[in-house]
């Protein structure tokens, strides 16, 4: 009976966070109170408490961990600054020509802006607000226009740099590392974060196309859907294509390539080329006259916000896992997982499973920090790799985002969405783009030099 107490330990913190008790606390607290309950009746080990202080300080002080504000500074300027704006009309002006022009501009802009901010919520907020009201006015089918920016708006968990690929490439290092010293490797092999951001880059592009390619069939196969080109307000003209291309797309995407590719070539960090992407997004701001005081404000308190809600849970699961540990909580999952018929493919499938579920009530941040250093060092103990594994855990939580009726995206796009746009067309119109992200997750099942060929092409 005992060895299920780290399995009601888990549910008791799932029920909470369901029932919408702050995640930090809820980690912290409910960790603590078994751990004292435990102490108590002599079932628990009270080293593990004495643990707690040194690990969180390890957090606090983790250079690549840095990043993180970093990088919610310059998606929140570009943001605020409006720079999406301009982006948003300059690609529509330049893809007008094409059927379903707008629909891919809005693909290609909230990649950008994805990569950029790497939070989920606030990337299909931003794209709703800025395009639903255009899209619809124009004659987009609502539940394509819905769908369009909904899935667009879940890029940020894999596309390149993200704050999604910097925390879990830190948990999956760390997941690594424990997973050889508990083989008694003594010298383990690295898995940094560069790694991953090289990982994600096939299979991101893969999403961003088939997402484009979906729309352009659509305009093409069901021209009802979409509106005439004639009033997607078409540009003519060469030069004035070249134009827009280069007012609204060339700065943005140098920023993003000095960023990611510092980072893939070796020559900065993480936290580096962060700071760089940071610098570099006020320099945008300010030569497009878009730098103000209240701008400047903004920005700063939303990072503030954001990086503290991330150090916060990140201590509360540094304290949940402490806990768990100590219960004997990982000791159970290795032996659920490695007993199971299949061997390491159905350990992997139920992993899987597990993070789609918990995707419908965490945030990837929670997920990242709670279940993946609990199930991490056993699927890569039994030779799972770990560049593989952070992408399609990326890919997981992208589509559990958009997964009906609970995921998180169709939650944030209902909240901006006119009265006018039933909650149905939403669910609907989700539907293609959840079946693409399956695929890409079957493609990279039977394929995973997708996402591990450019990583060793580099290393």
């Amino acid at each position: 009976m005992l060895e299920l107490i780290p399995l009601l330990f888990f549910l008791v913190v799932c029920l909470l966070l369901m029932l919408g008790y702050p995640v930090a606390l809820t980690l912290a607290g409910v960790s603590l109170a078994f751990a004292g309950l435990g102490s108590t009746i002599g079932i628990f080990d009270a080293a593990y408490i004495n643990l707690i202080p040194n690990r969180i300080y390890g957090v606090l002080v983790n250079q690549n961990l840095f990043a993180v504000p970093l990088f919610v500074f310059m998606g929140s300027m570009l943001e605020k600054s409006r720079i999406a704006d301009d982006l948003l009309r300059n690609m529509a002006l330049a893809f007008g020509r094409f059927p379903g022009g707008l629909g891919i501009s809005v693909i290609i802009v909230g990649m950008l802006l994805a990569a950029s901010t790497g939070i989920v919520g606030a990337t299909v907020v931003t794209m709703g607000i800025l395009s639903l009201p255009t899209m619809l006015k124009t004659g987009y089918k609502p539940s394509l226009a819905c769908g369009t920016l909904c899935a667009t708006g879940t890029l940020g968990q894999i596309i390149p740099p993200s704050i999604c690929l910097v925390l879990l490439g830190e948990v999956i290092s760390n997941a690594y590392q424990q997973s050889q010293l508990n083989a008694g490797i003594f010298a383990p092999d690295f898995v940094s974060i560069s790694d991953l951001f090289a990982g994600a880059i096939i299979p991101g592009l893969i999403l961003v196309l088939g997402y484009a390619a979906y729309v352009f069939t659509i305009a093409v196969v069901k021209p009802e859907h979409v509106p005439s080109v004639e009033q997607e307000h078409v540009v003519f003209t060469t030069g004035q294509i070249v134009s827009a291309l280069a007012k609204g797309l060339l700065p943005p995407v140098l920023l993003m390539i000095a960023v990611l590719g510092s980072i893939l070539m070796g020559i900065a960090t993480p936290t580096e080329a962060a700071s760089v992407g940071a610098l570099g997004s006020i320099l945008l701001a300010l030569t497009k006259g878009k730098l103000r005081i209240k701008v400047l404000h903004e920005v700063a308190i939303e990072t503030t916000r954001i990086t503290s809600m991330v150090y916060l849970i990140l201590v509360g699961a540094t304290i949940f896992s402490s806990v768990f540990r100590g219960f004997g909580g990982d000791v159970l999952i290795e032996n659920l997982l490695s007993s199971l018929p299949g061997g390491v493919i159905s350990a992997t499938v139920i992993v899987m499973l597990l993070i789609f579920l918990l995707g419908f009530i965490l945030d990837f941040i929670e997920i990242t920090f709670m279940v993946v250093p609990l199930v991490g060092p056993i699927l890569l103990a039994m030779g799972v790799d770990p560049i593989w594994l952070g992408i399609m855990i990326a890919v997981n939580l992208q589509t559990s985002f958009l997964t009906p009726p609970f995921g998180f995206s169709l939650f944030y796009l209902r909240s901006v969405a006119p009265d006018s746009v039933a909650t149905g067309e939403i669910y609907r119109g989700i539907i293609p783009f959840v079946i693409m992200q399956l695929g890409l997750m079957v493609l990279l099942a039977l394929q995973p030099g997708l996402a591990t060929w450019l990583p060793s092409l580099i290393n």
